[in-house]
């Protein structure tokens, strides 16, 4: 559906002299061709560098201040409530908790393929802005696609990979990416973190840096910076004030709202319960039955990868209890489907679905239909059901539109992207019209 990056140039970047640091592995030197067939295991990460870089910056003060920036190689060396008083309320995939939790249980690290490199700015030896930036070998779990990018680099004689991402890993939901002290001046702060993860790319002969699922005005403040917009979509359930699920369901033309009731009773006559389970009623025993479905439907995908193991869950479940909700569907008191949904006190976020038994329309019922009635219920703005499924539209869910940030080293090479994400971003606005012109719901 997207139009092709090799359609934006009659020609491969002029390849020149080798731009990009290669990595040693134990198989010997990579060359462009290889990169895509090597596992995680068999590559030795660099540490990234930061070569003296202090700022002198007059943030409306008096006298100017000294500001560091600092890489630091695990978020627990910044402390809990520090990181979380600058996130001051944001995401809660961005919490400590959440990003701590993934570093502890080994979700996260060199192995994976995910080596953290976060960044901290401070001022006067305390930190006043960070942002979670890891080193990464591959693009997977990142929901941004831009394989075809590193395609494109590997016949081009560049080397796409090592990378930098900034975001939340196998977390396609935007929020907040950098993170700052509200006495301060948080667009200064996000273009000086912007700079210095230039000049890290640079000093480290890295090919580029991505920011993914950030907010528009963290974008516009790194447009200034030659990072390159790129636009997605995803489906979210928005309340229209609805007082009942009867009103989502009025919000129907009727042929939808009748195909609706007909996948809601099919449930009822297979003897099959939904229910929300969130706060004192989650149990560790809960929580490893939705690492068993979780894994288990990654299993059943062709494609499917395992990002997370049972001590993440297990972790969670003692620190994170608070933003989680399951929706477990229950015949004869036994679970047989359910899905991982973290919260916050506006929305309700899909992660992970999976199921013991196969039974018409159960997916449709657990994963949207229940999760959108607990919504109504609890007067949450949103429901975001993840990444992909134009099956959603049907179910009442809306696209929009998500935003990340892309700086590219090679001059060539962001010259060619830079012609494809501007038809790029054009196709994605024209799909959204599209969309919202045949939307299921009434005008």
């Amino acid at each position: 559906e997207h139009s092709s990056l090799r359609s934006c140039t009659g020609r491969s970047v002029v390849r020149g002299k080798q731009l990009f640091a290669t990595l040693q592995c134990s198989s010997g030197r990579i060359s462009s061709t290889d990169e895509f067939r090597i596992g995680v295991k068999d590559c030795t990460f660099q540490r990234l560098r930061l070569w003296n870089f202090v700022h002198r910056s007059g943030m409306k003060e008096r006298v100017e201040s000294k500001l560091t920036v600092k890489i630091i190689n695990k978020t627990s060396e910044v402390r809990r409530e520090v990181w979380d008083r600058l996130l001051n309320g944001g995401s809660p995939f961005m919490r400590w908790d959440w990003l701590d939790s993934l570093e502890q249980t080994g979700c996260v690290n060199e192995e994976t393929g995910w080596l953290p490199q976060h960044i901290v700015i401070e001022k006067k030896g305390k930190p006043i802005a960070a942002c979670p930036m890891y080193l990464k070998w591959h693009s997977m779990g990142e929901f941004v696609y831009d394989h075809e990018w590193a395609w494109f680099a590997s016949k081009s004689g560049i080397k796409y990979y090592p990378k930098m991402l900034v975001g939340i890993p196998f977390t396609p939901v935007t929020g907040t990416r950098f993170i700052t002290d509200v006495k301060e001046d948080r667009r200064q702060l996000i273009q000086l973190i912007g700079k210095a993860l230039i000049r890290i790319c640079k000093e480290n002969k890295i090919s580029s840096v991505h920011v993914n699922f950030c907010l528009e005005e963290e974008m516009e403040s790194l447009a200034q910076l030659e990072f390159m917009p790129r636009l997605g979509l995803q489906f979210h359930w928005q309340n229209h004030s609805y007082q009942s699920f009867e009103d989502y369901l009025n919000s129907f033309r009727s042929d939808r709202r009748n195909k609706i009731k007909k996948e809601r009773r099919e449930l009822d006559r297979q003897g099959i319960k939904i229910r929300p389970v969130e706060g004192d009623e989650l149990t560790p025993n809960l929580l490893q039955t939705m690492f068993r479905l979780y894994k288990g439907h990654i299993d059943q995908l062709v494609y499917g990868r395992q990002y997370l193991n049972m001590g993440f869950f297990e972790e969670i479940y003692r620190r994170f209890r608070p933003y989680l909700c399951l929706i477990l569907a229950e015949r004869d008191s036994k679970v047989i489907a359910g899905t991982f949904n973290v919260r916050d006190d506006s929305a309700l976020y899909g992660r992970y679905w999976g199921a013991f038994e196969n039974h018409r329309f159960l997916h449709f019922n657990v994963c949207y239909y229940a999760a959108i009635e607990h919504c109504v219920r609890k007067g949450y703005h949103r429901f975001e059901a993840g990444a992909g499924g134009s099956f959603k539209e049907l179910r009442g869910l809306e696209p929009q539109k998500t935003f990340s940030m892309h700086y590219i080293q090679n001059q060539g090479f962001r010259q060619v992207l830079q012609k494809y994400l501007k038809e790029e971003r054009a196709y994605t606005v024209s799909k959204q019209e599209d969309m919202q012109d045949r939307s299921q719901l009434k005008k």
